[in-house]
């Protein structure tokens, strides 16, 4: 029961401080599973993040299902996926019955301006952590070299981020580990 409470207040949470959609709850939810809860480390978050975001839909959703799945089974992800767009539902009544009075008020853009920076801080924190963890398993030169290419083939060829994705995970799945090879060499020269 302690475990569902969890993934209700973890995707609830998110779910209510996630303004903006999905690149505000992104770095929340990754607050709540890898360093509040302890569900799973950054890098599996990172391949429930890259596989999330190549299915259609919600990622804030798709990342609850999935996690709430794996942390209480079917309950827990039917438990994690509620309680992730309640907030939202609730939003919806509050501001669609309270704050259309008050559209044209300074205060109300006002609000949404400033949560705006606040969410590109919280995305290239996440980023900017995805990145240093790559050192760990391709290095400095692939990292940048995957990162350019990636922003050159969705900004400039419009490829489909979905298809890069594809693409990076299918690379990641032939590419050796640099760690798990250093790994090995250890174990070799120890024998």
């Amino acid at each position: 029961m302690k475990t569902h409470i969890n993934l209700f207040i973890a995707f609830f949470r998110s779910g209510i401080l996630g303004f903006g959609g999905g690149p505000s709850a992104i770095p929340l939810v990754h607050k709540e599973v890898v360093t509040t809860f302890k569900w799973m480390n950054d890098d599996e978050f990172s391949d429930v993040l890259a596989l999330g975001n190549t299915l259609p839909g919600p990622i804030n959703t798709k990342m609850a299902g999935y996690i709430g799945y794996r942390v209480a089974g079917v309950l827990g992800m039917i438990n994690a996926v509620l309680s992730s767009i309640v907030p939202s539902i609730l939003m919806m009544i509050v501001l669609l019955t309270t704050l259309t009075a008050f559209k044209d008020q300074p205060w109300v853009s006002g609000m949404t301006r400033g949560v705006i920076p606040v969410v590109v801080v919280m995305m290239a924190v996440l980023t900017w952590d995805f990145f240093k963890k790559s050192n760990q398993g391709l290095g400095w030169k692939i990292s940048v070299t995957l990162l350019l290419v990636s922003f050159l083939l969705i900004e400039l060829v419009h490829v489909h981020p979905g298809i890069v994705i594809a693409i990076l995970l299918a690379y990641a799945l032939f590419k050796p580990n640099k760690q798990k090879e250093e790994e090995k060499q250890k174990q070799r020269g120890a024998n």
